[in-house]
């Protein structure tokens, strides 16, 4: 269920809220390396506490060296924009991947990431990403995000 695009109150005096956000995503990832991948990805993540952390994983299906084959990532992300209502929330993370396909030799790789995605505090909008996962990788896709019922 999305949610309205109504901004949050703010917190009572002294309380703090605990922002627990769930976001599902898709998206056309390319890593270009010697060993380059090309496919549709999926993603869920899950924002913790104060909104800035999101711990992320994406699968994603299609060639890797000229084959059928797939990508696993999983990634924790900093947010420097977790409740922004308009522009753009730049964000940067740390993970592992692993991408094979039948018949060849599968490969793990360190994750580094920075993206951007419009409006992280609204219920849905696109996102970008540019990294390093055994070569250079960019992701491009939409993301749709269920808030906690105060943020109504």
């Amino acid at each position: 269920m999305l949610l309205g695009f109504a901004a949050p109150a703010p917190p009572a005096a002294g309380q703090a809220r605990r922002f627990s956000v769930l976001e599902v995503g898709a998206g056309a990832t390319v890593v270009a390396a010697r060993s380059t991948f090309s496919g549709v990805e999926l993603g869920i993540a899950r924002r913790l506490g104060s909104g800035l952390t999101r711990l992320a994983f994406g699968a994603a299906g299609g060639a890797y060296e000229g084959r059928a084959g797939m990508r696993l990532a999983a990634t924790a992300q900093f947010l420097l924009r977790p409740t922004g209502q308009s522009g753009g929330g730049p964000y940067g993370g740390l993970g592992v991947a692993f991408a094979g396909a039948a018949g060849t030799h599968g490969a793990a790789y360190l994750v580094l990431v920075v993206g951007v995605e419009a409006a992280p505090g609204r219920p849905q909008g696109w996102y970008g990403e540019l990294g390093l996962a055994g070569g250079v990788r960019a992701v491009a896709g939409w993301r749709w995000r269920r808030f906690p019922e105060w943020w109504r």
